[in-house]
């Protein structure tokens, strides 16, 4: 029973966390092909506070829900289009960098260095993923995606990747004081 009640926790933290990715999002500075936007933060804070399988699948659902049309991508857009063109790529780029950065700290410790050095991690793994499908959809050089698709975000990467520390780390040990997270998922 115990163990229901914490896995329907956790599954309403992830669809709560879909949910900021989705309210994150929509802070965006428009750019040619590729928007800034607030979700790589919201992916570093469901990531950091939920961990490798519940940051995933807050990641999936807000991905799924996007699909569907519902409007929760950046400029308040959704469907299909937005995950075959230019952004797709960093959409789909979200899911490994919300595992990778929830598997890190989960085999290292929930601290604000190592989630620095998670979220530094999961932002090249987005710009990474992102910038080559923006080659291939955008049909770009490597110069010209690089130029367009990474360099831009560098800065604020770096700074949301802190940001996503600093919090996701602050509210992860409240969570655990309250025990509202599993036992397997309280830091030691």
């Amino acid at each position: 029973m115990n163990s229901e009640r914490e896995k329907l926790r956790m599954l309403i933290l992830s669809a709560l966390f879909a949910a900021i990715i989705g309210i994150f999002a929509q802070f965006t500075i428009p750019l040619p092909l590729v928007p800034i936007t607030g979700q790589t933060l919201a992916i570093g804070l469901a990531a950091t506070i939920l961990g490798s399988r519940y940051g995933t699948l807050s990641v999936l659902l807000y991905i799924f829900i996007g699909a569907t049309g519902i409007p929760v991508f950046a400029e308040m857009t959704g469907g299909i289009a937005k995950l075959v063109g230019p952004t797709g790529g960093y959409l789909f780029g979200f899911i490994p960098t919300a595992f990778v950065i929830g598997y890190y700290l989960e085999k290292t410790k929930f601290t604000f260095v190592h989630a620095m050095i998670a979220n530094l991690i999961g932002m090249i793994l987005t710009l990474a993923l992102g910038t080559a499908w923006l080659k291939v959809s955008a049909d770009l050089t490597w110069t010209k995606a690089i130029a367009v698709g990474a360099t831009p975000f560098i800065i604020g990467g770096i700074l949301k990747a802190a940001l996503a520390s600093w919090i996701g780390i602050l509210v992860r040990n409240r969570l655990a004081s309250a025990r509202l997270l599993p036992k397997t998922q309280i830091p030691a």
